[in-house]
């Protein structure tokens, strides 16, 4: 095989730049071709000083440096500098030691670049900073962030009435809580409307951050706050602990947060105490932390994505929410609550469901549970045209199930409108790809999770029959 041909197209438009030095940080190998982010040729960089190309990088400051000195890689390292054009750029590295024959002869580093996601995370930090502003009396400016009480919540079934009882009970004991439920069971509802059930804490702010959308770097410096010169381009600013001071902070998806920055935040649970990246100053904070997954957090211990330590400390009070599924007696309301839900959006008049859709409903899985019964009506509702809706007006994935679970109920149907075998699967499999981008809020790593297929599988699949989110929600698809 002629693998030097294929490295070299696979070099040509590669979106990531490599930068490989030996062991005096000297340039050896350069490739950059499509975005241009260190403002350089390879001609320019082969055999000069890491620090000659980026006179702003200090020994301490560049990862080739640190990784040369401690033989250790780094992985997932934001950097900020200015490039040979004058440009300031925001990369994500991994970079890693070079080790021949037990030797160090160099680094090869790989990047990104992370300019627009900074910038916006910045912009959006700054907008939080700006809402949960607070006043003298250590009070929030505007509301308090949330939108969900108790009475928020459907529920008229025991499991839940039990669930919502317990909830009820821990609301003020102020100890760090764990919450488990699969995807769009409702976590940040009951979240916040235990916030609000803390007859101190509610007075004070909710602030909700999720572990994923962010990398590591970034995620430290949005929790525990920046120094101005800790590193380039940083800014003296609070994070979102002290933002959060006298109030409750959300960690969701706290099984994707790296594990050493899971360490950072143990200490915190452990004594209150808060220290900007690059300062010395401490400051002591009065945080209720509620962590919520959507994986068994047991087993995300077993597979090394939890800490343990960390999970017994958000382990002292732990509320697990049902599927949808195991409390079918609240589908009926549910249904009710949102027909009414859409009607006033959509200006429609439509009374309800016929029997044959409730018990299809009663007996199918929800797999995405409330999230998923809620975007089936709204699919329904945007296109329903009379006053009730019918078996007709179901999506394929739905009538599939009932089809499958009662075989011989559709066996005497008439075939003049039977479509293909090829055809039915391929509507089945758009429609259970349309479900998963909704339920996953249009998360393409989330959606392929949900179907158990690998992300580039669903990125094919989506390119195969030109789903948008434009045809699933009205808004751009989010990468």
């Amino acid at each position: 095989m002629d693998y030097k041909f294929y490295l070299d197209s696979l070099l040509k438009y590669l979106a990531e730049g490599i930068l490989i030095v030996d062991k005096d940080a000297n340039v050896v190998f350069y490739n950059e071709p499509v975005t241009d982010l260190a403002g350089i040729s390879m001609d320019e960089a082969f055999g000069k000083n890491i620090l000659d190309l980026f006179t702003d990088l200090t020994p301490e400051t560049s990862t080739f440096y640190r990784v040369l000195k401690s033989q250790k890689a780094m992985i997932d390292h934001i950097q900020t500098y200015t490039n040979r054009k004058g440009r300031t750029v925001n990369i994500l590295t991994s970079t890693i030691p070079l080790i021949r024959d037990g030797e160090l002869v160099g680094a090869l580093e790989v990047y990104r670049d992370l300019t627009q996601v900074k910038e916006l995370s910045e912009r959006i930090f700054e907008l939080q900073g700006s809402i949960y502003n607070k006043t003298g009396q250590g009070k929030p400016a505007k509301g308090n962030g949330t939108r969900y009480t108790f009475d928020d919540i459907i529920a008229e079934s025991e499991v839940m009435k039990s669930t919502i009882a317990r909830a009820r009970k821990i609301a003020a004991s102020g100890s760090p809580l764990l919450v488990y439920g699969e995807t769009g069971t409702g976590k940040e509802i009951f979240i916040q409307a235990i916030h609000n059930a803390d007859p101190v804490r509610r007075k004070n702010i909710f602030i909700a951050q999720n572990c994923a959308a962010l990398p590591k770097g970034l995620l430290e410096s949005i929790l525990f706050g920046t120094t101005e010169g800790s590193f380039t381009g940083a800014r003296e600013r609070q994070g979102l602990f002290e933002l959060a001071d006298g109030g409750t902070l959300l960690l969701d998806e706290i099984n994707s947060m790296d594990i050493e920055l899971q360490g950072k935040l143990l200490r915190i649970l452990e004594d209150g105490v808060v220290r900007r990246i690059g300062g010395t100053r401490t400051t002591t904070v009065d945080v209720r932390t509620i962590a919520s997954t959507n994986e068994d957090p047991a087993r995300a211990v077993d597979q090394g994505k939890l800490r343990e330590d960390l999970y017994y400390r958000l382990n002292v009070v732990t509320l697990v929410l049902p599927p949808l599924r195991e409390h079918p007696e609240d589908i009926p309301p549910l249904v009710n609550h949102f027909i009414a839900k859409y009607n006033r959006r959509m200006r429609k008049n439509v009374k309800g469901v016929s029997g044959e859709v409730m018990n299809l409903f009663m007996k199918y899985p929800w797999y995405g549970n409330v999230r998923e019964l809620m975007y089936t009506i709204e699919s329904i509702m945007n296109e329903i045209e009379v006053d009730e809706i019918q078996l007709n007006h179901l999506p394929p994935s739905i009538l599939a199930a009932e089809a499958k679970a009662d075989p011989d109920k559709h066996s005497t149907r008439g075939t003049e409108n039977l479509p293909s075998m090829r055809q039915a699967l391929h509507e089945l499999e758009c429609d259970l790809i349309k479900r998963a981008i909704r339920a996953a809020n249009g998360n393409r790593a989330r959606a392929a999770r949900l179907l158990d297929i690998p992300k580039q599988t669903l990125h094919n699949k989506i390119k195969k029959y030109k789903i948008t989110w434009d045809t699933v929600t009205g808004k751009e698809v989010p990468n």
